[in-house]
């Protein structure tokens, strides 16, 4: 602003002289003098003003503020000046001279909204000031052309106070876009080495831990393979996968989480010094590549590890326990490729964790052919409907007293080409890879559709077993109404089978969904009762019908299997359900779980699982041979 202060005060000045002596009127001629003297004090005094800044303070530390304000003060002064000159004076001037006065203060205007744009406030009320008063005061006359004036007048004002506005918004980000590349000029080096280590970290760091993100440490990990190779040296991979952090998460909550993340990272970086090896692979699972290192050195350097993790960690006055379970891959022998080397520590890490938790493993080629064989079911049982390769076979539940049949258990088989996958292997396959929602919604469908076959030879019910994902799945209650809706059986011939672990899970959601099926007149069973989650705490708060009696108990009837079957009997009834005991193998063993008040009974006594083809037969009461 001051920059131009020249060039606008020098405007003032000739515009002013101009008026003042190009048009004289003797009535108000002395007033004019008056006023144009008044002006040019005015404009001196803006001129020294102008002056002294551009010399004095340009060049040195000032108040920018207090500068502005004194450069607004003079301006706002002088539009004043033009302001009082036009009111007092178009009265008594002739059109020609107000047609002068109304052009030159537009014309004063027009120039301020971008002459003075480094000042919002002052570009607008400079120009309010010079038009807006006069153009009013033109409107209230009753001549026609003073009217059209006042108009024109303050229609051009308020345009100059939008295109004052936005050259002054204009102004002030082109300044401000100056001053930040007159920053970014000037501080180059320091800017660009700054950002230049952002990006690095954001490309390569985990935020949380500090350590190298998957996509660094691969890029380190490939390198170091290179030179291993090149070097003819050993590798070892450690994959390392928190135990108990999920209860920390949980539990505490996720900060605690991340202080436990960050601190086992700290441990780490403590016990192996070349952090380019250390990666946090994510979650609570972290990498460590070991240069230069046999298998019994890794093995020992991983023990060493789970007990430096296993150290309290102590949060806000808690004391916290995790420890960690550890899978090893070693170069060459395993693999050479360092994806391939990672997915074998992570097959390591994985048995080891189901079989050994906190203990540490190597990959063996056992563990390749299970993952081998592990990855041919997967792939093979999603599609295996389809193949038709599943099929049910039934397995008679007998009353005790009778020994005649009161309902069939359906059990799975699967045949792939020629080999019988036993149900243990595959059906933990299916809950693994999430393909026991599908299976599980086909066997209720062709369990309810055999046991309505069956219905018109003797009423019996089916029991279906059913997996705690299937019931923790939202949509499991209308998969039953839809498969005895699709099959016409009658609800009260169906029975659901469920372990004792299911309640180790979402219990409350779990025992709504239990309520819902017993509401449909759904029978529910407790399986395998007594082998697995608190099942005193089960049976009181679940309203099931039937509690099953494991056959490792029936097995044992002549050791100790016998109190458990008599404290089972009590407990059941107590709550008023029946029992059934399983595995049961001869005479011996129903006469003695007979006497002892057993409801019903299973076993190869009876029958092993029958095909559908023989059931019929078998509901006759013809002599059949026993099948797997």
């Amino acid at each position: 602003m001051y920059s131009n202060g020249y060039a606008g005060i020098v405007i003032s000045l000739v515009a002013s002289s101009l008026l003042v002596f190009g048009f004289t009127n003797a009535e108000i001629q002395t007033f004019k003098i008056y006023w144009w003297v008044s002006m040019v004090g005015l404009l001196l005094i803006r001129l020294a003003d102008t002056f002294f800044w551009l010399k004095k303070n340009k060049t040195t530390e000032m108040d920018g503020k207090r500068s502005i304000l004194r450069f607004s003060v003079g301006t706002i002064a002088t539009a004043t000046m033009w302001c009082v000159y036009c009111l007092i004076l178009f009265p008594y001037i002739d059109t020609i001279e107000l047609a002068f006065n109304i052009i030159i203060v537009s014309a004063m205007a027009g120039g301020a909204s971008t002459v003075l744009a480094g000042s919002k406030a002052t570009a607008m009320l400079y120009s309010a000031i010079l038009l807006i008063p006069f153009s009013i005061a033109l409107l209230l006359e009753p001549q026609f052309h003073e009217y059209i004036l006042g108009i024109l007048g303050l229609s051009f004002g308020f345009i100059m106070l939008l295109t004052a506005n936005k050259s002054a918004d204009f102004t002030t980000l082109a300044i401000r876009l100056k001053n930040d590349n007159a920053t970014l000029v000037e501080h180059m080096e320091a800017e660009v080495t700054a950002r230049t280590h952002q990006i690095y970290e954001l490309s390569n760091i985990d935020p949380l831990t500090g350590l190298f993100n998957r996509s660094a440490f691969l890029n380190h990990l490939r390198a170091d393979l290179k030179s291993s190779i090149k070097a003819e040296k050993p590798m070892a991979l450690l994959f390392i996968d928190l135990d108990g952090f999920k209860k920390i998460n949980d539990t505490i909550g996720h900060e605690t989480g991340d202080k436990v993340l960050k601190q086992t990272a700290d441990r780490l970086k403590e016990h192996y010094k070349n952090h380019q090896l250390i990666c946090r692979w994510g979650g609570d699972e972290f990498l460590i590549a070991l240069e230069n290192t046999n298998q019994s050195e890794a093995i020992v350097i991983a023990d060493n590890l789970i007990k430096h993790i296993s150290a309290p960690y102590i949060f806000f006055k808690n004391r916290l326990s995790i420890s960690a379970t550890i899978g090893i891959a070693m170069y060459p022998e395993h693999a050479t490729n360092e994806q391939v080397l990672i997915q074998l520590a992570d097959t390591a890490m994985y048995y080891q964790k189901k079989a050994f938790p906190s203990t540490a493993g190597v990959f063996s080629a056992h563990l390749g052919k299970q993952l081998a064989r592990e990855q041919r079911l997967k792939d093979a049982l999603s599609e295996a409907i389809e193949n038709q390769q599943l099929r049910l076979v039934f397995q008679p539940i007998v009353d005790s007293e009778t020994f005649q049949p009161v309902a069939f258990e359906a059990l799975l088989r699967w045949q792939l080409v020629n080999e019988s996958i036993p149900p243990y292997e595959f059906i933990s396959i299916a809950e693994q890879y999430g393909q026991i929602r599908k299976i599980g919604a086909w066997v209720l469908c062709e369990a309810c559709k055999a046991a309505k076959s069956w219905q018109t030879q003797k009423a019996l019910s089916v029991a279906v077993n059913v997996s705690v994902i299937q019931l923790q799945d939202n949509d499991f209650i209308e998969i039953v109404d839809n498969a005895l809706s699709e099959t016409g059986l009658p609800a009260k011939y169906l029975h659901i089978e469920i372990t004792e672990s299911v309640f180790a899970a979402d219990k409350e959601t779990l025992l709504d969904k239990i309520a819902g099926l017993q509401n449909r007149g759904i029978k529910v069973s407790i399986d395998d009762f007594g082998t697995e989650y608190s099942s005193l705490s089960v049976i009181q708060e679940l309203s099931a019908d039937k509690v099953k009696i494991d056959q490792a108990f029936v097995a044992s009837l002549d050791t100790n299997g016998m109190p458990i079957v008599n404290a089972v009997l009590q407990i059941a009834k107590a709550f008023g359900y029946d029992v059934v005991a399983e595995g049961v193998e001869s005479l011996q063993q129903a006469e003695i779980l007979r006497k002892a008040g057993v409801n019903h009974l299973q076993g190869f006594y009876f029958a092993k699982p029958l095909e559908t083809s023989m059931l019929k037969k078998y509901l006759k009461g013809l002599a059949l041979p026993l099948i797997d």
